[in-house]
């Protein structure tokens, strides 16, 4: 069975997104290299994203540049499931599955799609729902020499737990991105 990973590009302040979902910046990122987000996209099968998210990349559509307008620049192909309240108003797009659960029932469907291939959540939302339950194997993290200022920040959770992780993998490729990967401390 795969895993399930969260992960993103980040400001160096903590954001994953700017204001209104705003993804512009991402062209201050280090490009990887040659080969790192086709190999990289090849391991995901399922993609979890929250509906915010989705209504703002459609919004932004003719905004976005090729990196931010699709998953992995377009590297990747698979099934996107959409977490929303409100699936009905999804049920014209093709190209994701829309579900109205909780966290939990929404990965145990996600992997079972998945097979052997990972899971990427790309909510920082849904992440912290995920991480409440201790369902992510994975924390894939770049950054973006760039500060932002506001927007929708990494983690969030006055109050809430610490949770340890682990150095698995430096993206030696990129230096300037810090690229690294990370598992849960004593898993």
């Amino acid at each position: 069975m795969g895993k399930v990973a969260w992960g993103f590009t980040c400001s160096i302040d903590g954001f994953i997104a700017g204001p209104d979902h705003d993804m512009s910046w991402l062209s201050t990122a280090e490009p990887l290299a040659e080969g790192t987000t086709e190999r990289m996209a090849g391991k995901v099968a399922v993609i979890i994203s929250g509906r915010d998210g989705y209504d703002a990349a459609k919004a932004q559509r003719d905004e976005r540049d090729e990196l931010t307008s699709e998953a992995y620049g377009g590297a990747w192909s698979g099934t996107e499931i959409i977490l929303t309240h409100r699936p009905e108003e999804l049920a014209g797009d093709p190209t994701v599955v829309a579900l109205d659960c909780d966290v939990v029932e929404a990965i145990r469907r996600a992997r079972d799609i998945a097979g052997d291939r990972d899971v990427q959540i790309i909510s920082a939302d849904i992440a912290r729902q995920a991480l409440e339950h201790d369902l992510v194997d994975e924390l894939q993290v770049f950054v973006a020499p760039v500060f932002l200022g506001d927007g929708i920040r990494i983690f969030d959770v006055p109050g809430g737990r610490r949770i340890d992780w682990e150095l698995v993998e430096i993206f030696e490729d990129s230096p300037r991105s810090f690229g690294r990967t990370y598992r849960p401390a004593g898993r």
